[in-house]
């Protein structure tokens, strides 16, 4: 005997039901938008002195937060490993993920490490803990066309649309912009102190200068311009355009304190002009700084450093009178630049810092670990807090390759200190 078949249509429509609720609840559960923090377990480290030379290696970028940590960028995920020295990747001190948006820039002032999001939220957490500080909306980032390495050198190392600077009052604001908006965020806190539209692709972001103004390169209407925006209040203070200036105009910052935050300079450059022209930027329109004309050129401080025939000179960034000449390095180029601190790369793969102001040597070692060996070229560089970290890129250089074709190795950066 069973059960008569009323009843067994009755249970059987029960049943999937049942099923169809329990798939429901699971989809909702992976597929609903989430956030997941794990907080720091332990002490908070302090900040290590290691001897000049390489640490070790890495299998993605760190970017060196308050002198301990180091943070790193995933998918969908930003987390933390300690010590700041230690020789490779560790467990993670802290975690934050989100689902289903994308880790799209990462930035640090301090003790605050800052988040972007692909559906434009920024999110702020406390580098010593973890922890949230605050959230804040913010436009969505505009889609690149770049080929997302695994690395995630681009998220923490230039993170596009995404930058902070400091203001005269002290206050450190992060400027975050898109497509269609820009806004300015205070990093004490998260208040957003202003929003303003912008128009289009036709216009980009390129950095911040170290007094306060986001840089931006306009070629929505007319000849491309160089506009500088009040960080404080989001308003336009000068549009400035090169004597001479093409419309096909290059702008790089220089001098940057990290990635292309809180930059002293930049250099124009347009078709047929190889180096371009360097400029200082401050209140008003830039000022020339014929010291940052050559092609590799940066500036530290008061001080421009270039490398000229295999010689490395030193000039004051304002006057350009000559500081201080060496000849004595070999064939190198200037990796990177962080303050007090000028950083050279040979053709052996030497890793050579000089003191910006007198060429003095601090340190000279081969950015070799392991059996790696120096037969690399240089990718993506990050220097803060007295350590370089690099790619090594295999040779020759395949920019379509796959990353097992564009790295050396699985742990492709080198971290070193100086």
């Amino acid at each position: 005997m069973g059960f008569p078949r009323g009843r067994r249509r009755l249970v059987l429509a029960v049943a999937v039901l049942l099923a169809v609720a329990a798939v429901a609840v699971v989809v909702h559960r992976v597929l609903a938008p989430a956030e997941v923090s794990t907080p720091a377990h332990g002490d908070y480290p302090a900040a290590p002195r290691p001897a000049a030379g390489v640490i070790g290696r890495l299998p993605v970028a760190p970017l060196i937060v308050d002198g301990t940590l180091r943070v790193y960028a995933a998918h969908r995920q930003v987390y933390a490993d300690r010590p700041v020295d230690g020789r490779y990747r560790t467990t993670p001190y802290w975690s934050y993920r989100r689902w289903p948006a994308e880790l799209t820039g990462v930035v640090a002032s301090g003790s605050t490490v800052v988040s972007r999001w692909s559906d434009g939220r920024l999110v702020a957490l406390d580098a010593s803990t973890g922890r949230v500080r605050w959230r804040a909306d913010g436009p969505k980032p505009t889609e690149s066309r770049a080929v997302a390495r695994r690395t995630g050198a681009a998220v923490v190392w230039d993170p596009r649309g995404l930058h902070l600077t400091d203001l005269t009052d002290g206050r450190t604001v992060v400027v975050v912009s898109g497509d269609a908006e820009a806004r300015g965020v205070e990093v004490n806190g998260g208040q957003q102190l202003w929003r303003v539209d912008l128009p289009g692709r036709c216009r980009s972001d390129v950095g911040t200068t170290d007094g306060g103004q986001l840089i931006g390169l306009d070629r929505c209407a007319g000849p491309a311009a160089v506009e500088f925006r009040d960080a404080a209040t989001g308003a336009v203070r000068e549009r400035w355009r090169p004597p001479g200036g093409s419309d096909e105009l290059v702008v790089t910052p220089l001098g940057c304190r990290t990635g292309w935050s809180d930059c002293q300079a930049l250099r124009t450059a347009g078709p047929g002009d190889e180096a371009g022209r360097g400029w200082l930027v401050g209140v008003g329109e830039p000022v020339a700084a014929p010291a940052l004309d050559p092609a590799g050129a940066t500036v530290v401080g008061e001080q421009a450093v270039v490398v000229l025939d295999g010689v490395a000179v030193g000039r004051s960034v304002r006057t350009g009178a000559e500081l201080w000449r060496r000849a004595d390095l070999g064939v190198a180029r200037v990796l990177a630049a962080q303050p007090g601190r000028v950083h050279l790369l040979t053709e052996a793969n030497d890793l050579v810092t000089l003191e910006p102001a007198t060429g003095t040597q601090l340190s000279r070692f081969p950015l070799e670990v392991g059996r790696d060996g120096t037969g690399w070229l240089p990718g993506a560089v990050g220097a803060e807090g007295g350590y370089v970290a690099v790619e090594r890129l295999r040779r020759p250089v395949d920019p379509a390759g796959d990353d097992r074709r564009y790295y050396l190795t699985a742990e492709a950066v080198v971290l070193a200190a100086t």
